[in-house]
């Protein structure tokens, strides 16, 4: 794939707020250019008065991306490279360093599998189930959930790209030099404890997913003839009673909204992150609780508990909630160990609708359960933000 290369940073500086006291967003500075460390956190910003700008938190400075993207709606990223979609709902790859941009299958050419999908109109596609016991089925979805994740291998240019509808019945996927879409069912032809989705995570060619019965669906995507399935056999859930769950709040008012996620760590292991936003004493705030399963409670064999425990440290890592995965700390890019950074909880996963989800900048200190957040960010009204680490 052309263009997967290591081209200079460009964007723009639009603000310092140490010297204005708020990002002025139509001032220019003298210094033209950003130009990211790589590997260090950058915050890409999509302001409700439309656009995108970037934010620099070691500088405290915003910056306006080289191209003008507001044609387009941010779903993933990876590395410098995002996942976007733009208004005819077609699907793209783009550098936000530069113009280079890649184009990717429309979504109605899914093919291969139990799935046909057709454009209805200028928003909306039709869904039709064409194999199984349901053959002929079929569902309407409006792209405006249209969900997505991203992977880059930055060494030789090969990517991943999945994506689904909120709801849907499958996740769609291709590969680079794919001209079409595959189709991974999550309902039909699945394994009764497989079935359903709360959560995915695109680590490399591997895809986690945390289904309804929350098991951990494991799925390899390397091969040329679709996806295997290389999920362990389920002894356990990966799931946490609420009734566990100690908020460690005691002047919970109001419970805001809520989330089980799932996150891999660099070594490979599949962590729970259950996050709550509530009001307490007049004010708003979050916490955070990590699990990982616990190799003891599994040997004892005890079904009727959990193999789950929940942890204090993540070690020397960082967790981008944004990503799902965690990297290794480096003080000298920023990024701080065991720690989470955060903007929202519905990435991916499919929560409830009824429950509005805010945009909520923040580094959140696993062991001292303490925020470091952002005051140049608080008074701006964003539709969506998104932490990356440029490579």
């Amino acid at each position: 794939m052309d263009g997967l290369d290591d081209r200079p940073a460009s964007v723009a500086e639009v603000g310092n707020s140490k010297r204005s006291g708020s990002p002025k967003y139509n001032e220019r500075a003298k210094t033209p250019r950003l130009d990211p460390k790589l590997g260090s956190p950058l915050l890409l910003l999509s302001p409700e008065e439309g656009g995108f700008r970037l934010y620099k938190p070691d500088e405290d400075k915003f910056y306006e991306t080289k191209s003008d993207f507001s044609g387009y709606r941010f779903l993933a990223s990876s590395g410098k490279w995002f996942l976007v979609v733009d208004s005819r709902w077609d699907l793209y790859i783009i550098d936000v360093f530069s113009d280079e941009r890649i184009s990717l299958p429309p979504l109605e050419s899914t093919q291969g599998g139990l799935y046909m999908v057709e454009r209805e109109g200028s928003n909306d596609f039709k869904v039709t189930l064409i194999g199984g016991s349901l053959n002929g089925r079929c569902c309407v979805h409006t792209t405006e959930y249209l969900r997505g994740l991203l992977w880059v291998d930055d060494k030789n240019g090969d990517f991943v790209v999945v994506w689904q509808f909120e709801q849907g019945q499958f996740l769609g996927f291709c590969k680079k030099g794919d001209l079409h879409y595959r189709d991974i069912p999550i309902r039909v032809d699945v394994r009764r404890e497989f079935r359903g989705l709360q959560d995915v995570v695109l680590k490399g060619y591997n895809l986690y997913i945390l289904v309804n019965r929350s098991f951990i669906r494991h799925l390899d995507l390397s091969g040329q003839d679709g996806f295997k399935d290389v999920s362990a056999t389920p002894r356990f859930p990966i799931w946490v009673s609420a009734f566990g769950r100690d908020l460690g709040i005691s002047e919970i008012k109001k419970v805001i909204s809520f989330s089980d996620s799932i996150a891999v760590t660099t070594s490979g292991d599949v962590l729970l992150v259950f996050t709550t936003a509530f009001e307490s004493l007049g004010e708003r705030s979050r916490i955070f609780h990590v699990y990982k399963r616990d190799p003891e409670k599994e040997l004892k064999g005890n079904i009727c508990g959990t193999s789950l425990v929940e942890v204090r440290s993540i070690g020397d890592e960082a967790l981008f909630f944004d990503l799902s995965i965690t990297v290794p700390a480096d003080h000298t890019l920023g990024i701080e160990p065991n720690c989470i950074y955060f903007t929202r909880n519905d990435r991916f996963g499919h929560k409830d609708g009824s429950i509005p989800c805010l945009v909520d900048i923040c580094v959140y200190n696993i062991a001292t359960r303490t925020f470091k957040r952002f005051p140049s960010l608080s008074n701006l009204k964003l539709k969506d933000a998104m932490w990356f680490l440029p490579s």
